[in-house]
């Protein structure tokens, strides 16, 4: 990134703050993340790592982002300090559109919210987005690691379970199933190596509400043997017809979990709208090619024929 000068100015830098615990696969989403075609030039990393192993430095060079490093301690700890000046740093110099910050494995979000929220940071970036990885092995351990590893996903707009090809294919559901109850207003989507589509992670997320009671949160469950079984799915539907708007949402509250993006244009009789549907949360736009219902499915171990065939019962019969 090219050091902007002062008579070019940004109102506020968006924020983006990957959080996790220790080991879950934050230094993997960000890898993934610096892959991308994304045009980041107006993008500053901030990468937050105990002791002075650094990200990947051939990755980072290529990734067109300015990166700083924070080391040596947490960020919401004892570089607290050290965090709010390099923000501070960054602005002044860069102006960026967008700051991703990996923070440490033991690192709150809440602390690191309230550095964004203090005087002279609050006035040119904000908190947009938190995404949580979390290890799949860790969740049925979730006892063990206390309150932190709890704020850490109650904090998150979207929670990506992790790892799931070291998990029997049969927790993955009763998992997913499990985080949505405890954080009934994040968006859980189970990967693989934090694979996920760019527009998933960038998308902005609706407000949290905060103050939610873990419920059953420390219950663990029996551990099972942990075997390879992974398989993505993706499938489409299409068709000139319009849908009953009644039947449709009895549709989308019967998807599985495990059915975590579908995304298209969805014609009812009286209007059309595109249909962006994420980790169990559903958002509508008004749309105004009125033509055709299009929609794409992906999901992890789902019947798509199953999918399709409910989703059929939607369509309005021809008189």
């Amino acid at each position: 990134m090219q050091e902007m000068s002062v008579s070019k100015s940004r109102e506020k830098a968006v924020v983006i703050l990957l959080a996790g615990f220790l080991g879950s696969g934050k230094t993997t989403l960000l890898k993934q993340i610096l892959s991308w075609e994304t045009d980041l030039s107006d993008t500053v990393v901030v990468v937050n790592e105990f002791g002075d192993v650094g990200i990947d430095g051939a990755l980072l060079k290529n990734s067109g982002s300015e990166i700083v490093e924070l080391t040596s301690g947490c960020i919401c700890c004892t570089l607290t300090a050290d965090l709010r000046q390099s923000l501070d740093r960054i602005w002044k110099k860069f102006r960026p559109v967008r700051i991703l910050i990996e923070s440490s494995g033991v690192a709150d979000p809440t602390s690191i919210s309230a550095v964004l929220a203090g005087p002279g940071l609050r006035e040119c970036m904000t908190l947009e987005k938190i995404i949580t990885v979390l290890d799949g092995d860790f969740w049925e351990a979730r006892e063990v690691f206390g309150p932190l590893f709890y704020n850490q996903l109650e904090m998150a707009h979207l929670i990506l379970l992790n790892k799931i090809d070291l998990l029997d294919k049969d927790q993955i559901p009763d998992f997913l199933k499990e985080i949505h109850e405890v954080i009934p207003d994040s968006q859980v989507v189970p990967t693989i190596h934090c694979r996920v589509d760019p527009e998933t992670l960038w998308d902005k997320p609706k407000p949290k509400i905060f103050g939610i009671k873990p419920i059953d949160f420390f219950q663990t469950g029996q551990r099972r043997e942990s075997v390879a079984a992974t398989s993505y799915e993706s499938f489409s539907f299409q068709t000139s017809r319009q849908l009953d708007e009644t039947r449709f949402k009895q549709f989308i509250d019967g998807l599985p979990f495990e059915l975590f993006r579908m995304k298209g244009p969805v014609r009812f009789p009286d209007r059309t709208v595109m249909v962006n549907f994420v980790g169990g949360k559903i958002e509508t736009l008004p749309w105004d090619d009125a033509s055709h219902t299009q929609l794409a499915f992906i999901g992890w171990e789902i019947d798509g024929d199953q999918i399709l065939s409910q989703l059929k019962q939607c369509m309005i019969q021809p008189k």
